[in-house]
């Protein structure tokens, strides 16, 4: 099976069954590349029962291919990734999307987890 984000986000239905199924978002990060941001990827998992096994990101402005394998680790151009090791959540980066959903309703959900976030003494 395929499931397809741009398909998708066109209001086409889909749903994950237990077959073997690609999901592809061939311009992840859209809004970043209608507005030139250079953070757009080629995005491909593929998930058995319902599972991920395996996915593939590649960064095109960067060059950059990210594979991730379950049990196997995750890699950047070959090379293996690996968290930091921080455990202190004040000497933390908080990096976050806000997604593009702007029902009232999500909005005050998102709004509210980012006034907790920011509660917190993070970098930034």
């Amino acid at each position: 099976s395929f499931i397809g984000e741009e398909s998708v986000a066109a209001g086409e239905g889909s749903i994950l069954t237990d077959n073997p199924t690609w999901i592809i978002d061939p311009i992840d990060g859209t809004t970043n590349f209608v507005h030139r941001f250079p953070f757009v990827a080629v995005s491909i998992g593929f998930v058995v029962n319902k599972k991920i096994e395996f996915g593939i990101v590649y960064s095109c402005i960067e060059d950059k291919m990210y594979t991730a394998r379950k049990g196997k680790g995750a890699f950047c151009n070959g090379q293996k990734l690996q968290v930091s090791g921080q455990e202190d959540i004040t000497k933390s980066l908080l990096v976050t999307e806000l997604g593009s959903n702007r029902d009232p309703e999500t909005i005050t959900i998102i709004l509210s987890n980012m006034e907790r976030l920011l509660s917190i003494p993070i970098h930034g």
